[in-house]
């Protein structure tokens, strides 16, 4: 009955689809079979950005808060997957890409076989075919250079990982 926003982990398989899965219980994937248009946001830095910040201010008083941040939508038609095989082969790439780096990494393969495959029958896969993807970013290149120059300035002073990461990206 309107937008719907679900927050999920993707994968990105070798073909360029994205593919997650959702609890059988989550409403979303028999959504999916009735309207299968989906919208997926993946978000970047983003920072408050101070009128305070800007040079320009102290001169005119002409400024205002705005918001710096970087996005990208995909846009793309899903289908939902009930296939075991296909399931344990998409959780084995989740796990491996999030596991990847940690010590001693946990494996699909260390839970036992059982409780694995009542864990699969517990969950739905989805596979979304990307037909357009859209990237915006907001990171004050409207600004003229020393007003940039005082917004990165505000931002480190800021401190933060949000806020390092925006002004990394300011021109």
């Amino acid at each position: 009955h309107g937008p719907d926003a679900n927050h999920i982990p993707f994968h990105l398989d070798a073909s360029g689809r994205l593919q997650c899965h959702v609890a059988r219980n989550n409403p979303v994937w028999e959504q999916i079979v009735e309207s299968p248009n989906v919208l997926v946001v993946f978000q970047g830095p983003d920072a408050y950005i101070s009128p305070n910040w800007y040079p320009t201010k102290q001169d005119t008083g002409k400024a205002v808060p705005t918001w710096n941040y970087q996005v990208v939508h995909a846009y793309g038609r899903a289908i939902p997957i009930q296939d075991p095989e296909w399931l344990h082969a998409h959780l084995n790439r989740l796990t491996n890409q999030h596991e990847q780096d940690r010590p001693n990494a946990w494996s699909v393969s260390d839970a036992p076989v059982d409780y694995l495959e009542k864990m699969m029958g517990a969950i739905v896969g989805l596979e979304i075919t990307i037909d357009r993807l859209e990237g915006k970013t907001k990171a004050s290149q409207n600004q003229p250079e020393r007003n940039r120059e005082g917004v990165k300035e505000g931002l480190a002073n800021n401190g933060g990982e949000a806020a390092l990461a925006m002004a990394r990206e300011i021109p």
